[in-house]
């Protein structure tokens, strides 16, 4: 699938988020989210090309033959997206991850908000920003977030899983299952999205028949 029907998928889905999304806010008792792609506490050093890095790295992520040798290139990759040569950035990023893991949802999100003002080109403010959204239940700005992360990495599966899993509440299988499987075609090594994509495909392509 190309990044143009992402981006329909993306415009639509933002429509269908505006009427579902009150619902969603007012309610306290809302299910707990489940967990989005995110990178490990411990990252290695990476070179500065970040373009050809990442273009073997991914590459290499397909054809990792087993968990262990996966993590190590995802975790690679994790570590180029969040290089970013600017100290100041690097600062209210560290300190807005501090922030959300506090339960600071406010002023998490004005930190990023800055670092997007200073870098909109960095492509892990805009994904972080829309984790924050995405666990509260903001589906539309967080779809709109994700559409700008897919415009600088189309091949970011971390944003696609969060594209599947807002499709998925929102009740648009279909859609859901589009955005599972790129990211899947991606990284085959997600985890949980396997599952999602054989449950969604027997639901959608089953319904179909």
């Amino acid at each position: 699938m190309t990044l143009r029907s992402f981006r329909a998928i993306l415009l639509a889905a933002l429509f269908a988020a505006t009427s579902s999304l009150a619902c969603a806010q007012d309610n306290p008792h809302a299910t707990p989210k489940p967990k989005l792609p995110e990178a490990p506490a411990k990252l290695p050093r990476v070179g500065a090309d970040k373009t050809r890095g990442l273009d073997f790295l991914f590459g290499a992520l397909k054809a990792a033959p087993d968990e262990v040798s996966a993590r190590h290139v995802e975790a690679r990759i994790w570590a180029i997206w969040l290089q970013t040569p600017s100290d100041t950035v690097a600062l209210l990023m560290s300190r807005s991850k501090a922030a959300l893991d506090g339960h600071q949802t406010e002023v998490a999100r004005k930190l990023l908000d800055a670092v997007i003002k200073l870098r909109p080109d960095y492509v892990e403010a805009w994904n972080r920003r829309a984790t924050l959204y995405y666990l509260q239940n903001d589906y539309a700005h967080s779809l709109a977030d994700i559409q700008q992360v897919l415009i600088r990495e189309p091949r970011h599966f971390g944003a696609l899983a969060g594209l599947g899993m807002i499709m998925q509440d929102l009740g648009d299988d279909k859609r859901a299952l589009d955005a599972f499987r790129k990211a899947l075609e991606i990284n085959p090594h997600l985890e949980k999205v396997p599952e999602l994509v054989k449950t969604l495909s027997e639901k959608v392509e089953g319904r179909d028949i």
